[in-house]
């Protein structure tokens, strides 16, 4: 019997509400809310939710709005990967072109002429070398040799400057190795004197 005395004091003790517990202090906002704050009325009503309308509009609409521009962007992105996707590609055989041209210019005139074997050979070396220029021209590739131009410091690589040619200033005289685009884009300066 003493035991359940206890118990009877602890059920019949008002119960204290604990400030820390978020449900204790809701129920009690809760409470003293409506006490606080008048009805609103119905154009207050209206008022309040076409606020929170044009804030969900502009929302959606930012939404929109950045979608449209990631969408653009993924679309040149693809662009310019179908654009440039051969570059890597291109700048190797770039020496390949190169290598070519050296062998064409390492076989004297008169050899060519007096055998045949030497003969088509540089044919054979001629035509490859075509073959690989209009192949690397289809992806957009172009050589750039720029003999008599005026220097350009976005597609000409200066090596040396050549004294008293009787030409203005930052004229390109001498081409040590041709330069490359793709598309407008530089693959490889031009090597110029």
């Amino acid at each position: 019997m003493t035991e359940e005395t206890p118990k009877q004091e602890e059920t019949d003790a008002p119960e204290i509400l604990n400030a820390e517990d978020p449900s204790c202090v809701d129920a009690q906002s809760d409470d003293a809310a409506p006490q606080d704050v008048a009805p609103l009325t119905p154009e207050e009503k209206i008022e309040a939710l076409e606020t929170e309308l044009a804030k969900q509009k502009e929302q959606v609409l930012r939404q929109l709005a950045e979608t449209e521009n990631a969408r653009r962007r993924a679309q040149r992105e693809r662009e310019d990967t179908i654009r440039y996707g051969a570059s890597a590609l291109a700048k190797d055989l770039l020496n390949v072109a190169d290598n070519l041209q050296r062998a064409l210019q390492s076989v004297p005139s008169e050899a060519r002429e007096s055998d045949d074997v030497i003969k088509n050979l540089v044919i054979g070396i001629e035509m490859t070398e075509k073959e690989l220029l209009s192949a690397m021209q289809k992806q957009g590739v172009e050589k750039i040799e720029p003999l008599g131009e005026k220097f350009s410091y976005d597609k000409h690589q200066a090596m040396f400057e050549v004294p008293n040619t009787g030409k203005p200033a930052g004229t390109i005289v001498e081409l040590m190795q041709p330069g490359y685009i793709m598309h407008e884009r530089l693959l490889r300066p031009a090597m110029v004197g």
